[in-house]
């Protein structure tokens, strides 16, 4: 037995003499205190500000994060003397301000609170200055061409509408201040700054229809977000022993395992023991950072699992999102377990996913104070400003599916959508049974002739509210699915930075709500009362975004066939979907919206395809490495046994033919594997010698490439299924999803 077999067999046993880690949670007076006395401890929101700030500050502050506006510099010293005390009493040393560059991370660079004063005696500071901004290497991060590697200069900024937290690990604690990353003229080199921008656009548009259609006193529309997190958890002994897992988060060889998922026995399953501690510990931790986590369980794959938290403001989800990801893998590796956020790292089952459930919300002055937008309400007006809105998002969603397809299109993506569950690379809209109906008769002008409050009681739109059931069903097919009073965009990959797909999502309906505002004028123009004037700009809407709604299964070949005759895109692979942020389309849109310069566009095109080719080649030469020197040496190692016993049976008189069948058949799958991935060597050194062509290398990997690597899979899984079990060096699918 080899030695790396050996480390097989030893992570084997490792495995099932595991002991549970148990996590304590806060107590006092010897009684365990609930989830709310304690949640939010390591982060300093609105409520722990209201207590420690002078009234006047704090009326500001809160202003400020209430309304989306920037911080007021003559407060942030204020401020920052009372957050520094705070993270002080806390046992924090260090600060950092955390951003998030396009790596598809976050980044950090920590600096003391000591400083020295005027007598050369140590001292603890933090200024004002020190809080609202920070000075990191913009160089050193991909900003496909916003930045030359000699230009360094670059800028964090506060954002304080995200509560600044307490970063806990390896029992050191720093102060973590939520922050945009632009460049020396103002780029933005982040995810965050696009994202901001798009929710202050769809914001004032909002409000301009509200203001249009009778809804005054609005302040802002916040959009919304709750993150459903999937994920994997395997053992760590055996993620050790993947090079591929190690590499590229994804298993490259591994046959399938004679049961898979195709007993449905694991979703909603009881969790695990030692998952379910780990968790646990998860939420803890989560917890403590204003995570408001509220769902847990098994998703459909074997050690498949999903985390969901209530609906928070779209850029503090997106922060979150980020902490679930971090902490999640951190708490895992406390547990002797690996968490695995990649979009397929197992073929043959369920990949993961990150369902974002999206919606805007009011903020006012009034009774309109946190009313969704994407909710029927209780009268005809109510309900018309919500198909008005329900129409903006479809019109926006219609217009720019291509570009909702390429915020989705990651290396990780391209094995999950369209396969097990997941919605296929085709973006449509879901909205149910009943409310199609409804839509579809607004478009068809099946409405009554005398205005447009008899036309809602005419359809019965009034009465949504009071039906027991939900107005809608729920399409797992659907992309982009409405659940009852949001979105959920469900194409989105696992591993991904919400904050871009939602950009572009943002962004389509802010250019739809600006052109529905300008249609609405006209109409008013013309005589008609507003209510009338927005139920003929909806029906109009509705009438042109009718091919993107779709209520069937998209996972049918008959949709793929129907989708193309509707006109819509079906972009199977990531370089032709990101080609979508290039087009004269795209560029209007943002050009419209200024979300995004066309500079700024432009790299976040050249960002996400380079990512994407050194992802493919990191797989390539992780997928020959390990044929090199695992698979084929595991398959000598086997035929050697086989011609020692066929030579020493043969001496004896024995038959061994037998023996030398089985021989020849593995040699057969040898020869196979050995053709492969000379084939293989040869597509690396032509994908390398393209650099200089970043569309060509891209595109060879995602077509030759990635079939060369599907062929060298398909001969080491036959290898795999051949020789015997104990000269395979590598964890099998069985053993790392059914641990025992």
């Amino acid at each position: 037995m080899s030695s790396m077999n050996g480390s097989r067999v030893a992570a084997m046993r490792e495995v099932t003499q595991r002991p549970v880690r148990i996590t304590v949670r806060p107590e006092e007076n010897g009684i365990l205190q609930p989830t709310s006395a304690w949640f939010g401890m390591n982060t300093f929101g609105l409520r722990q500000m209201r207590a420690k700030m002078p009234k006047d500050v704090y009326k500001k502050l809160a202003a400020s994060i209430r309304l989306g506006k920037k911080l007021d510099s003559e407060i942030a010293p204020v401020v920052a003397q009372v957050i520094k005390e705070w993270a002080m009493s806390r046992g924090v040393t260090h600060f950092t301000h955390w951003f998030q560059p396009q790596t598809g991370l976050t980044a950090e660079k920590h600096d003391a609170f000591l400083n020295f004063d005027e007598n050369k005696l140590p001292i603890e500071t933090f200024t004002g200055e020190q809080l609202i901004q920070s000075e990191p290497d913009a160089s050193s991060f991909p900003s496909g061409g916003l930045r030359a590697t000699w230009e360094a200069r670059g800028y964090t900024a506060w954002n304080p509408a995200s509560p600044v937290f307490i970063s806990e690990t390896g029992g050191v604690k720093y102060l973590c201040i939520p922050s945009v990353f632009i460049g020396y003229n103002g780029e933005a080199l982040d995810e965050m700054t696009p994202l901001l921008r798009s929710s202050d656009v769809l914001s004032h548009r909002a409000m301009e229809l509200l203001e249009l259609i009778g809804d005054s006193g609005v302040l802002r529309v916040n959009t919304t977000l709750g993150v459903e997190q999937e994920f994997f958890i395997i053992d760590r002994s055996h993620f050790a022993l993947r090079p591929d897992l190690v590499m590229a988060a994804r298993s490259l060889v591994g046959a399938p395992p004679p049961r898979g998922q195709q007993l449905e026995d694991h979703y909603f399953g009881g969790i695990p023991e030692r998952v379910q501690a780990c968790i646990s510990e998860v939420e803890h931790e989560l917890y403590k950072l204003g995570v408001p986590i509220v769902t847990r369980h098994n998703e459909v794959a074997p050690s498949q699992f999903e985390m969901a938290p209530i609906f928070e403001d779209t850029d503090i989800a997106v922060d979150h999102n980020h902490l679930v990801m971090s902490v999640l893998r951190k708490i895992a590796l406390r547990h002797g377990l690996q968490a695995i956020v990649h979009e397929k790292p197992f073929a043959g089952i369920n990949g993961s996913g990150k369902h974002c459930n999206w919606s805007l919300s009011i903020t006012s002055d009034n009774q309109l104070d946190g009313t969704n937008l994407l909710k029927p309400g209780k009268t005809p007006h109510q309900n018309i400003r919500f198909l008005v809105f329900l129409a903006a998002v479809l019109k926006g969603v219609h217009k720019h599916a291509g570009l909702l397809r390429a915020g989705i299109a990651v290396s990780g993506n391209e094995h999950r959508l369209g396969a097990n569950e997941a919605p296929p690379a085709i973006i449509s809209a879901f909205l149910g049974t009943g409310l199609t109906q409804v839509v579809e008769d607004i478009a068809a002008g099946k409405t009554s002739p005398k205005n447009a409050e008899q036309a809602m009681l005419k359809l019965g739109v009034a009465k949504l509210p009071d039906v027991e059931q939900d107005n809608t069903d729920r399409n797992r097919t659907s992309p982009f699915a409405f659940t009852g009073a949001k979105f959920e965009f469900r194409a989105v990959g696992a591993s991904q930075s919400i904050a871009f797909p939602v950009m572009l999502l943002q962004a389509a309906v802010a250019e739809a709500l600006g052109e529905i505002i300008e249609q609405l004028k006209a109409e008013i123009k013309t005589g008609k009362s507003t209510d009338d004037a927005a139920l003929r700009v909806a029906a109009k809407a509705f009438k042109e975004s009718a091919a993107v709604r779709f209520e069937g299964n998209n996972y049918s070949d008959e949709w793929v066939v129907e989708a193309k005759k509707r006109g819509l895109l079906n972009l199977r692979r990531t370089p032709e979907a990101l080609a979508q942020l290039r087009t004269d389309t795209a560029v209007a849109l943002f050009k419209n919206t200024h979300i995004l310069t066309e500079v700024e566009l432009e790299s976040r095109y050249h960002v996400r395809l380079e990512r994407y080719v050194k992802d493919i080649l990191i797989e390539l030469h992780t997928i020959q490495q390990m044929i090199d020197t695992q698979v084929l040496p595991a398959a000598y190692a086997y035929l050697g046994t086989l011609a020692t016993s066929a030579g020493q049976g043969a001496v004896a008189g024995i038959n061994m033919q037998p023996i030398v069948d089985a021989a020849n058949s593995v040699s057969k799958l040898v020869t196979t594997l050995q053709k492969k991935r000379a084939e293989l060597a040869k597509v690396i050194t032509k994908a390398e010698h393209m650099h200089d062509d970043l569309g060509g290398q891209a595109g060879y990997l995602t077509t030759t490439g990635c079939d060369t690597m599907g062929e060298v899979r398909d001969a080491a899984d036959a290898i795999e299924l051949a020789i015997g079990d104990e000269y395979w060096p590598l964890p099998r699918y069985r053993e790392m999803l059914f641990p025992v």
